[in-house]
């Protein structure tokens, strides 16, 4: 395993260097540091950073994606789902649900208002 670089990291993974800090200060990668204060990760943070990506990508929380910490170095997409992360995964769903619901009846509302009066000619303002 060599060390890599925050910059190649998030090449690698395209992250910017950025979101890995706010991973980092989330507990869900680590650094070490050299001699001359840069941070270096293991090469092996690639892979874990990709799967926290997948997670984000499917609509979880950085919050959620600590119930995955176990599976992160593995292929998450395809491992067989644990119980807390399907729990998660329902619970994310119905928050989801309940906006998409409160979004559908304000269009509701928006769609039954009365339709605005007619703008004015040009003719009838002079």
């Amino acid at each position: 395993m060599t060390a890599v670089r925050i910059g190649a990291v998030a090449k690698a993974t395209g992250c910017t260097p950025r979101a890995l800090r706010h991973y980092e200060e989330h507990g869900l990668i680590a650094s070490a540091r050299a001699a001359n204060g840069y941070r270096e990760y293991d090469d092996a943070v690639v892979t874990r950073v990709r799967n926290i990506r997948h997670l984000l990508d499917a609509g979880l929380t950085l919050d959620d994606v600590r119930v995955f910490l176990p599976c992160l170095d593995g292929d998450v997409a395809s491992a067989p789902p644990s119980v807390a992360g399907l729990r998660v995964g329902r619970e994310r769903l119905a928050v989801l649900d309940a906006r998409i619901a409160a979004q559908v009846a304000v269009r509701d509302r928006l769609a039954a208002a009365p339709p605005a009066a007619p703008a004015p000619s040009p003719a009838s303002l002079q």
